[in-house]
């Protein structure tokens, strides 16, 4: 009976540690994917060349380049988690490359860019998280790990929520509300 307590106080500082700093934003990217792929998925390939040109929306990015531009900044900041090379150019107003012409394309590409975040939020310790690596927007300048990974979390949402309107302005309803 000692020799369970005695054990059991021992582990209790793990316990008490909670969950990694990997864990939780590992999680959270498995979430954004999954309603961000989702949506790419359900816009038809013939409505991703739609941007809304009523009233203040002039100029806006299309759908493709909605998706585009989420995977390109999710690539520039693992990028600099790993240290790794970006797998494709940024490209103007950081959509990517103009390449990247047809829904699978672009889906393919999106996909791509959330397995090189997971990645980089496997780099992500407790130890870590404020370690300081270069900037992705700037590579002369220095961004902490947990700074990168949340961006790539908030500026997806941003550009996902721009997503929602232009399914639904097209009759699609985003598979989370479905």
């Amino acid at each position: 009976m000692k020799a369970i307590l005695v054990s059991l106080l021992c582990m209790a500082p793990l316990c008490a540690q909670g969950p990694s700093a990997m864990k939780i934003f590992d999680g959270n990217l498995s979430n954004t994917e999954k309603e961000v792929v989702g949506l790419a998925e359900a816009m038809p390939a013939d409505k991703y060349n739609f941007a809304p040109t009523q009233g203040e929306f002039k100029g806006v990015r299309t759908f493709a380049l909605e998706v585009r531009h989420i995977a390109t900044v999710i690539n520039q900041l693992a990028s600099a988690v790993t240290g790794e090379k970006m797998p494709a150019e940024v490209g103007k107003d950081e959509n990517g490359p103009d390449t990247l012409k047809t829904k699978e394309q672009i889906v393919k590409y999106l996909k791509d860019s959330f397995a090189f975040a997971h990645k980089a939020a496997a780099t992500l310790t407790n130890d870590n998280m404020l370690q300081e690596t270069t900037d992705g927007f700037n590579p002369k300048g220095k961004r902490t790990r947990v700074d990168s990974i949340s961006i790539m979390l908030w500026h997806t949402y941003d550009h996902y929520g721009q997503m929602v309107e232009y399914a639904r302005m097209n009759s699609v309803i985003p598979p989370a509300s479905r």
